[in-house]
């Protein structure tokens, strides 16, 4: 039986020196970048929650534009208060981008009421439930973004500064980002900011971040949509079913995010989606052979094909992909410089000031010492 892995290097080298072809990313050696947004989910937030469900991929397209490419790394940790429907949620830092995407959509605003919150849980969980690296030569961030101060009146509670300074001796800077103008507030993520050897900003209560769509979002929306019918599921049932919904949620993504999430991709994998492969790309990589891959673990379309359809049918979703894939990674290049034309055009209207331009201001800054450079 021919196998797909013994004719992929000849069609990969066939591809990739194709006109306008993209070489794969080179994950050797890459620097990295972890961040955790601690967020205030309580209902005065909702502005910039939904700012932030349209903008995360952007904002992850842009930092994985660093040289040298560094791999991305992202948790969230959102909190309310006591009596609430929770009083933190957390999402540990992960690769998975489509995982951290689905997590904030799922996100509401909703709670608070008495004026402070969990500040003093949410930073602590921050700091011990999060799986930071130790290695010396990774940028590490925590961004507070709130718009309420701490309850201090909480038995038991670990206060903030106590979290924030074991955070800078672990060699996670902290940055805090206020939303709206409250008083008492400034002057907390100030001292955070301070302690931390982070960024102190504030921010419109809704965030201000404006909603850009770029001249090739759509005809990227239309790619996307192509890629997404290059996608084959497989593994267990649970694994098929986490496939599938990143596939769905691919799909269901507004035209400037769905553009943002296809330029990421290129950049920092090469692969269709972030975290677990699927199979056309576990073959590429030369992760799985196909024919030994269990007929249980295929989608229900592979299995009733004789082992030579099956090697037809992968190699030809691997064309589909490689084509589509140059044709991203030329629109990407393009949307790219758009958007840096756009943004120093906001900024110097005076609209720069939004919570996604502030995150990469300051990532851009900050992660000079990991030797990433913006």
């Amino acid at each position: 039986m021919t196998r797909i892995r013994t004719l992929f290097p000849a069609l990969l080298l066939l591809l990739c020196t194709a006109a306008g072809a993209t070489p794969l990313p080179d994950t050797s050696a890459r620097p990295r970048i972890e961040v955790a947004f601690v967020l205030d989910t309580t209902g005065s937030m909702s502005g910039l929650i939904d700012g932030a469900k349209r903008k995360i991929w952007q904002v992850a397209n842009q930092l994985a534009s660093g040289k040298p490419t560094p791999e991305i790394r992202m948790a969230l940790v959102g909190y309310r208060d006591r009596g609430d429907a929770y009083v933190t949620r957390v999402r540990d830092l992960t690769a998975d981008l489509d995982a951290i995407y689905a997590e904030l959509q799922a996100f509401q605003a909703d709670g608070g009421g008495d004026g402070p919150e969990s500040v003093n849980q949410a930073l602590h969980e921050a700091r011990t439930k999060l799986s930071w690296s130790r290695d010396a030569n990774v940028y590490r961030a925590i961004f507070l973004v709130g718009d309420a101060p701490p309850h201090m009146d909480y038995a038991q509670d670990v206060a903030y500064a106590q979290s924030v300074r074991a955070a800078r001796k672990a060699g996670i800077v902290v940055n805090s980002i206020q939303c709206g103008d409250q008083t008492d507030t400034r002057e907390i993520w100030q001292e955070i900011a301070e302690i931390g050897a982070g960024r102190y900003v504030a921010i419109r209560q809704d965030g201000g971040m404006l909603a850009v769509t770029a001249p090739q979002d759509a005809e990227l929306a239309r790619l996307n949509r192509a890629l997404a019918d290059t996608v084959i599921a497989w593994g267990n049932a649970g694994e098929q079913a986490e496939l599938e919904s990143k596939r769905a949620a691919a799909l269901a993504a507004p035209a400037p995010s769905a553009a943002a999430r296809l330029a990421y991709l290129g950049k920092s994998s090469g692969r269709v989606n972030a975290g677990r492969e699927d199979l056309v790309d576990a073959i590429k990589e030369g992760l799985v052979e196909l024919d030994a891959v269990k007929k249980d673990e295929l989608p229900a379309a592979l299995r009733s094909l004789a082992p030579a359809e099956r090697d037809a049918h992968v190699k030809k979703k691997m064309e589909e992909r490689a084509k589509l894939q140059q044709q991203v990674a030329s629109l990407s290049r393009e949307r790219d410089t758009w958007l840096q034309k756009e943004e120093a055009r906001l900024a110097a209207a005076g609209q720069g000031d939004g919570f996604d331009q502030q995150v990469l201001e300051a990532i851009r800054t900050q992660a000079k010492s990991a030797g990433i450079a913006y």
